[in-house]
């Protein structure tokens, strides 16, 4: 077990910068960044119907491949002729199974093993890797969290006891996630519910940190977007970052080698699509266990606070639509010609790289304070000032340089690059394995929005110089 030290959360005193705060910089009132406080009628509209929605469209996106050959327009036309009812389809679906409840609590509980009780020594020896203990973001009460970064060590053991497993011991077939497909789509919507609604309920009656819960009002707004920043349980387990790793992130390459081992048992071979899938959404998931240091700066941990939208959302919609290439290729195996493949590879790789290149750009500027190099160049930057809830005084600096001064998202351009090459390599027969593009351009533009909604509030008039420096989000010259 970690030691209390390393676990220990700290709490900042307030500090100053040797600068005074310069005249034209907003004074924003204490807790004003984070999650919203109050909850305007649109927004609690679109939480309603995310609760109401969100369970059917995973289960119809599946369910499609598993009577449909994923075609997302049959069963809708059947429905309309009436050919099919909702009861006929809910009928032939697979229910909730013994077996796949089995497989799932071993596969969350060996993750909660690995996350708790192996404490990372991959940074010993692997040059370049920040893991073990790491500070986390300030929180708007003041907070800066102490995090154990394993993740990347729990990808290698998980992924090394499931080759072990098909090359050796043969205790299970490599395609079980395919074959208790559906089955475990019930079991991690009773995990993924669980979590969210205890998460709810220990944010009233046990909080980890009072000072960093936003309340509201209204119940639905605060059981979906979460009320608590950090819920831990203990000193150690985070809530946050446990379910947005692990068990679905871990899970995401797994699943893709159930999806090929089936595709190899059903036709004898593994086409160069689902090879594919499987190297560039790898490539993805390593990526970001390699940097998970650098994902506590992020948005999910920085802003988000834990409720259904993470809780849910992580155990539930990541692994089963992220994933809907691999399973589309499963029905509808694709052998791409080389120079489809060729320029599904290049279109994947090129966007890796702006989404990587522009994330190690931010990273090292921040680690650096901006002395270092951006494209061999000092870095140009806005300097700007924000107060946390508790009344501390925090200087900041807003890069302008480098990807980051060509858009202000360039890093969510090179992820939609990567979603769109994902697509692609499952040809053009049919809509289903395109949603993920569809969701991906979505989620990152409202995010888009989203972050800047925080970030103006948090910075005041310093974000209007930000802006005025880099004038476009996602794409130079059009948006």
């Amino acid at each position: 077990m970690f030691s209390a030290v390393a676990m220990e959360a700290t709490r900042r005193r307030p500090k100053h910068s040797s600068n005074s705060v310069s005249p034209d910089v907003t004074e924003e009132p204490a807790g004003q960044w984070g999650r919203a406080w109050e909850v305007d009628w649109f927004s609690l509209s679109g939480v309603i119907l995310l609760l109401c929605t969100a369970p059917f469209q995973v289960f119809f996106f599946v369910m499609a491949c598993d009577q449909y050959q994923c075609s997302v327009t049959q069963p809708l036309v059947e429905l309309y002729s009436g050919e099919a009812t909702l009861g006929s389809i809910w009928d032939k679906a697979p229910s909730f199974t013994w077996t796949a409840a089995q497989i799932y609590t071993a596969w969350v509980s060996l993750q909660v093993v690995l996350y708790m009780c192996v404490p990372d020594i991959t940074h010993k020896f692997l040059p370049g890797y920040s893991g073990g203990v790491q500070d986390g973001a300030r929180t708007p009460a003041g907070l800066i969290n102490k995090y154990e970064i394993n993740g990347l060590q729990s990808w290698l053991i998980t992924h090394a006891l499931w080759y072990a497993n098909a090359k050796y011991f043969h205790w299970f077939s490599p395609t079980i996630i395919f074959d208790n497909w559906i089955p475990l789509l019930w079991c991690t919507n009773i995990l993924g519910y669980s979590v969210s609604t205890f998460a709810f309920i220990k944010a009233y009656l046990f909080p980890t940190n009072a000072e960093d819960c936003k309340f509201t009002g209204n119940v639905f707004y605060n059981y979906m977007m979460g009320i608590e920043f950090n819920p831990r349980i203990g000193k150690w387990f985070d809530f946050k970052l446990f379910f947005n790793g692990r068990p679905g992130i871990v899970a995401w390459t797994l699943i893709n080698l159930s999806y090929a081992a089936k595709q190899q048992e059903l036709y004898g071979y593994v086409t160069n699509s689902m090879i594919l899938v499987n190297v560039l959404q790898g490539i993805y998931v390593l990526d970001f266990f390699w940097n998970e240091a650098w994902y506590l700066k992020t948005i999910d941990i920085c802003h988000d606070h834990f409720g259904w939208y993470l809780g849910w959302g992580d155990c539930v919609w990541l692994p089963f639509l992220y994933t809907l290439q691999g399973l589309y290729l499963v029905y509808n195996p694709v052998q791409l010609s080389t120079a489809h493949a060729a320029a599904v590879l290049l279109l994947g790789l090129t966007g890796y790289y702006i989404f990587r290149s522009a994330n190690h750009q931010k990273d090292l500027f921040r680690r650096t304070d901006g002395k270092c190099s951006i494209w061999g160049k000092k870095p140009t930057f806005i300097e700007c000032a924000y107060r946390s809830a508790d009344g501390c005084l925090h200087h900041s600096k807003l890069m302008t340089s480098g990807f980051w001064g060509v858009a202000r998202h360039l890093n969510y351009t090179g992820d939609l690059m990567g979603s769109l090459a994902y697509c692609v390599a499952c040809g053009f027969g049919h809509i289903h394995p395109y949603f993920y593009i569809f969701y991906m351009t979505i989620l990152l533009v409202h995010r888009c929005v989203r972050d800047e909604h925080r970030c103006r509030s948090k910075y005041g008039k310093d974000w209007k110089r930000y802006t005025d420096a880099v004038p476009y989000r996602l794409l130079p010259g059009i948006f």
